[in-house]
């Protein structure tokens, strides 16, 4: 490990220097594999942050009853070493092709989408629907900003708790966010869908009530359990 950048108070990207890695494409992931002492390992899939030709890195959210992210959040320092296996995945991969792409993502469900924003040239119309809890969980928010108006539009809603002030919404994603924000189905934008599995059903359903086709929406999903 290279370095590592804070996030959010739960979420931290590791800085990676895989010797001999083979490259990526945006939207794969990698597994991470830890040994203790006593030989007991422990292993889990990380999506991918960083774009094809960027430094490695992952971001990793903190769940307390975690066996390996709670080590990469809390512990993990500057020239620390553990396994790591990929790239891994072709199914969730962005391939521009210059059609408008749309991106659906759920708390750390944004890891592999910010992959893709770092990927695209900024001529390909890209827009990202993001679901937080609170503002304080955003992750990637100052760089989002940053990359906001150059071929990316990103909108932002917070389910739980809002500051003073919040022009963005405050709910969780349903067929009427959809139908406002998503690009028309027969623009046959590329759709890339991810988080909690409950997240994951509920946009890809609202989507195709949209009258977007169940097979031109490439989801992923992550479980509540381990990490």
């Amino acid at each position: 490990m290279t370095g590592a950048l804070e996030e959010t108070p739960r979420v931290r990207t590791l800085l990676l220097d895989a010797e001999g890695w083979p490259g990526h494409r945006p939207g794969q992931h990698l597994d991470v594999r830890l040994t203790a002492e006593d030989g007991y390992q422990a292993e889990r899939s990380y999506s991918i942050a960083s774009a094809p030709g960027e430094p490695l890195s992952i971001t990793v959210e903190r769940l307390e009853d975690g066996e390996v992210s709670p080590y990469l959040v809390d512990e993990a320092r500057e020239g620390d070493g553990f396994e790591v296996r990929g790239p891994i995945g072709g199914y969730f991969v962005w391939e521009d092709d210059g059609r408008p792409v749309f991106l659906v993502g759920g708390g750390s469900g944004v890891v592999p989408l910010m992959a893709m924003i770092r990927s695209s040239p900024g001529s390909t119309p890209i827009r990202l629907l993001y679901s937080s809890r609170t503002l304080e969980d955003v992750i990637y928010r100052e760089e989002l900003d940053a990359r906001a108006g150059h071929g990316l539009e990103v909108f932002h809603t917070l389910t739980r708790e809002q500051p003073s002030g919040w022009t963005g919404y405050s709910r969780r994603i349903d067929n009427d966010l959809l139908r406002e924000i998503a690009w028309p189905a027969s623009d046959d934008p590329q759709v890339f869908v991810c988080g909690s599995t409950r997240f994951v059903d509920a946009a890809a359903d609202g989507l195709v009530a949209l009258g977007y086709d169940p097979l031109s929406i490439k989801t992923e999903r992550f479980g509540a359990t381990g990490g």
